[in-house]
């Protein structure tokens, strides 16, 4: 077995300064933003005053606890090949959990499973049943959190699973279940393909459809693998506009629609990769 040379996992800690506030703050109230859509439906986007409003609210009335929030959890920075990688990893107190490796999509993070760690890692004291207790290890996405962004390409779905694997296995779980959703559940897929030998449960909360061309599958996966992924809702033009003139009310406008059937989403909040 070759050495490993990669440092162990070091504690780590999230710190959002007050300038970073201010600033992320600042730059919402100079949104330039554009001429209103010429409907009174959601049909070009969302709408002007809907979005104003909303960005109004994360100028000025959004409470910014989220470093406090993520720090009551351990987390951890670890290299993996070649990569800093970022992770929360909370191990359960019932000696026979079951390890968990939970992966975020596009645009989320690890924020996203906060509420779950402790019904997970200690469903005891949550009014569930101890058998079904797990040791949850969640790490950030490469270039997302607090996780390094790549310097080079080449960080595949395939691969992130990969390292998750390696990630696992240093961790002391030689077996293990996967859960994802969004960009986590292609991520999480992989390990069922090219880690079944540990990966002992996979759990997707995104259903990716559609049979490929024969012989052919997509994301790299093997051929009839059932991997064609759904397409999401198109930017609208009001969206397309905001864009231009100040991405991150964009970004959230886009966001918001795609989470509501009802405007033309698919409920997921979730857009193209």
């Amino acid at each position: 077995m070759t050495e490993r040379t990669e440092p162990d996992p070091e504690p780590f800690e999230v710190r959002v300064g007050d300038d970073e506030i201010a600033d992320l703050r600042a730059r919402l109230a100079r949104t330039r933003w554009p001429e209103a859509e010429t409907v009174d439906d959601w049909s070009q986007g969302l709408p002007l005053a809907y979005a104003r409003e909303l960005c109004g609210y994360w100028a000025d009335g959004y409470d910014f606890d989220l470093a406090d929030r993520v720090n009551a959890f351990p987390q951890f920075r670890v290299t993996i090949d070649g990569l800093g990688v970022h992770l929360v990893h909370v191990r359960s107190p019932e000696p026979d959990a079951l390890p968990l490796v939970l992966t975020h999509g596009w645009p989320g993070s690890v924020v996203e499973f906060l509420d779950v760690i402790g019904p997970l890692t200690d469903p005891r004291r949550h009014g569930g049943d101890p058998a079904d207790a797990f040791h949850v290890v969640a790490p950030s996405l490469p270039g997302y959190g607090w996780s390094d962004k790549p310097a080079l390409a080449g960080w595949k779905v395939d691969r992130i699973a990969g390292a998750w694997d390696d990630l696992m296995v240093r961790l002391g779980y030689e077996r293990y279940g996967a859960q994802g959703g969004d960009w986590g559940a292609i991520i999480s897929r992989w390990h069922a393909f090219n880690h079944p030998d540990r990966a002992i449960g996979l759990h997707l909360n995104m259903l990716i459809g559609g049979r490929p061309p024969e012989g052919e599958g997509c994301f790299g996966s093997p051929a009839g693998s059932h991997s064609r992924i759904t397409l999401h809702p198109p930017v609208r033009p009001a969206e397309l506009a905001a864009g231009l003139l100040g991405r991150h009310a964009a970004g959230g406008a886009g966001r918001l629609r795609r989470r509501d059937p009802q405007r033309g989403g698919d409920g997921t909040g979730s857009g193209g990769a």
